[in-house]
């Protein structure tokens, strides 16, 4: 295998973004690019563009999220965003949901290897954990699925009042016109394009913002996660 021979020497503005965590990146880095390839996480082919297209894509998600939330990275895959926003915002409580086993495995031993105490590894959909996860401010996600059917797995999962981020490329424009009507029932109140990463990442970053009023995910899904939360209840009294 020449995969990890691939992998280029992080960018100067690696040591900027990720500062003490650095090290660690590098560390991530490495794992993605031998593990994560071996493993059919990602492909080869983004092995040299790991830092430029990946980590730092990803890292600079931290300009959009407040200080001090809960963050629930939904389709977490590799661990993109959720390792990267982890490594250089340690103010942050994550999780890392994610329904694939093998991937799951990877994340454990990522969190566990980088002593990430701030970060929980999850296996399950978003759908599945409605009511057992508590709510979070933030959910972020990249590179999951189209914004409309990415919302009705994010969204209710938010606490009222939270956002949603998600990573887009050039279709961030188009998905959030196309999902207008759908983030409406979902109970959003508003949303805009962001664009982070300035000096650090070029093209920057693009992010769809969702904010949700004290309904995230609309009546139906409030009903939904109610009744989870009472079977949760339920079963711990046995």
């Amino acid at each position: 295998m020449t995969e990890a021979a691939e992998l280029p020497p992080a960018p100067e503005q690696a040591r900027e973004v990720f500062g003490d965590r650095f090290a660690d990146a590098v560390r991530y880095a490495e794992l993605l690019a031998e593990a994560g390839v071996q493993r059919g996480l990602i492909g080869p082919r983004e092995v040299p563009r790991l830092w430029e297209r990946h980590l730092l894509n990803c890292a600079v998600l931290s300009e959009a999220v407040p200080e001090g939330v809960t963050v629930c990275d939904v389709g977490s895959g590799a661990g993109l965003p959720g390792i990267p926003l982890a490594l250089v915002r340690e103010d942050l409580n994550i999780t890392l949901l994610e329904p694939l086993l093998r991937r799951t495995n990877f994340l454990t031993e990522v969190v566990e290897l980088l002593g990430l105490d701030h970060v929980t590894v999850v296996r399950g959909r978003a759908e599945e954990v409605l009511g057992k996860l508590p709510p979070v401010h933030v959910v972020t996600a990249r590179a999951v699925a189209p914004l409309d059917r990415l919302a009705t797995w994010g969204i209710p999962l938010l606490r009222p009042y939270g956002e949603m981020l998600a990573l887009k490329g050039d279709t961030a424009e188009e998905e959030l016109k196309a999902a207008a009507t759908a983030l409406s029932k979902l109970g959003a109140v508003a949303t805009s394009i962001l664009h982070v990463g300035e000096g650090v990442v070029d093209p920057l970053s693009t992010v769809v913002r969702v904010e949700v009023g004290e309904s995230p995910g609309g009546v139906r899904f409030a009903a939904k996660r109610a009744k989870a939360a009472r079977t949760s209840r339920a079963r711990r009294r046995r």
